[in-house]
């Protein structure tokens, strides 16, 4: 085992004890995170190696410090790389950008972009850092089309390619672990929104897709170790666990827009505004020549949990900037009734009707949203909320069977 100068120096105060660690190691006594309980194990799963770690934002305490800056404080880390995802480490990229290379001026440590890139590309990156292992802590929102579970499994090919070791830290979903819903991904429509064949809300934590995606997909398992939360249950919201929210992506401002996320995102595949430059993202809908009929058309359906509100509003950046357009905005009553999934197609199906200019976008971005071309097809052919979820079914039963091997948590 390597001897780190950090190792040597923790064994010369080996005396102090757990429960003096500094605040930002605190946890709820019944909740911890993966890093809490990182921390109460004294890291030992990282001890004496060479550690770079995949995070952003996200990755932090209950009292908000990053954990990069706390592990790089603590000498009984060797943190000597950090890898920034889409958005950037630190979190100052928009949507489809990130930081590149640099050092973070906070702490010194290389920040080494990882944003599109996979395979031996991203293993040349994680073999010249230097690192032993690789440890990821980012927080998920629960749907396919979120990159950062990409990012996941592309950095644990590329950890295999590399021969290093990988070490997830878990978080909660925030719109609990309870069902896999929607349609699974056909390999053919494979992209950076869907690597592999999973549902589009798939009701697993950070954890358990890594357990998954290293068990199913890879090529070759990467060495693998998952550091669990502590009294998590898959019924649980994310405020069950008062930890603060940081925003994952700079739309995703709230855990209300994670709720509504895994079926509202569809819209980025069509001509109307999801909600980008408004303050709810994903919460509002819209586009010009729209107004109350829409609202109207999607509450006479009778979805469980969720009214609709006519809303108008004036987006600052995106589709419609600086345009004012009518639309609806989602209002979630009933978090457990709430099926996003089949709200978004229902969504779909009642804005086709209620504005003669709606469209997909020309590039046919829903197919690989969705996962195949079976929604777009179907709501084009005039096929209702109801028979559209219909077909995937078989396939959703399919992905179910496997994706219970993987659960951890009851």
């Amino acid at each position: 085992m390597r001897l780190s100068r950090r190792t040597l120096l923790a064994a010369a105060t080996a005396t102090a004890s757990l429960t003096s660690a500094p605040p930002a190691q605190a946890a709820h006594p019944h909740r911890r995170t993966g890093f809490e309980n990182l921390v109460a194990s004294g890291y030992a799963q990282l001890d004496g190696e060479r550690i770079g770690i995949v995070t952003n934002p996200t990755g932090v305490t209950r009292d908000v410090q990053h954990i990069v800056d706390v592990m790089h404080a603590d000498p009984r880390v060797d943190l000597t790389a950090v890898f920034g995802p889409e958005h950037g480490f630190r979190g100052t990229a928009q949507a489809g950008g990130s930081e590149g290379r640099y050092d973070d001026p906070a702490t010194g440590l290389p920040v080494h972009d990882t944003y599109l890139k996979s395979g031996r590309p991203l293993a040349d990156i994680f073999t010249a850092s230097g690192v032993d292992t690789i440890v990821f802590d980012i927080q998920d929102v629960g749907a396919r089309f979120y990159t950062y579970i990409w990012t996941l499994y592309d950095c644990m090919e590329a950890a295999q390619l590399a021969g290093k070791r990988f070490v997830v830290l878990d978080r909660p979903n925030p719109v609990t672990g309870r069902a896999a819903q929607g349609p699974v991904l056909h390999k053919e429509f494979a992209t950076f929104v869907g690597r592999q064949p999973i549902s589009q809300a798939h009701g697993m934590t950070v954890a358990e897709l890594a357990r998954l995606f290293n068990g199913e997909f890879l090529t070759s398992p990467v060495p693998l170790d998952t550091v669990l939360m502590t009294g998590w249950r898959r019924s649980e919201f994310y405020d069950a666990w008062n930890l603060p929210w940081v925003p994952p992506s700079p739309n995703m401002p709230t855990p209300d827009t994670a709720l509504v996320y895994a079926g509202t995102c569809l819209f980025e595949g069509t001509n109307l505004s999801e909600g980008r430059g408004t303050t709810r993202p994903f919460e509002l809908l819209g586009a010009e020549g729209l107004d109350g009929r829409w609202a109207a058309a999607v509450n006479e359906l009778g979805l469980p949990g969720v009214h609709f509100r006519e809303a108008y509003f004036a987006p600052t950046f995106s589709k419609f900037q600086g345009k004012t357009v009518g639309g609806v905005q989602i209002h979630v009553h009933d978090r457990p009734a709430y099926d996003p999934v089949r709200t978004g197609i229902a969504l779909l199906v009642t804005a086709k009707k209620a504005w003669s200019g709606f469209g997909w976008r020309a590039d046919n971005w829903i197919d690989k949203l969705t996962g195949s071309t079976r929604v777009r097809t179907m709501i084009d052919a005039g096929a209702g909320a109801d028979e559209v979820v219909a077909g995937w079914r078989e396939e959703l039963t399919a992905f179910r069977r496997i994706r219970k091997n993987y659960l951890l948590y009851g």
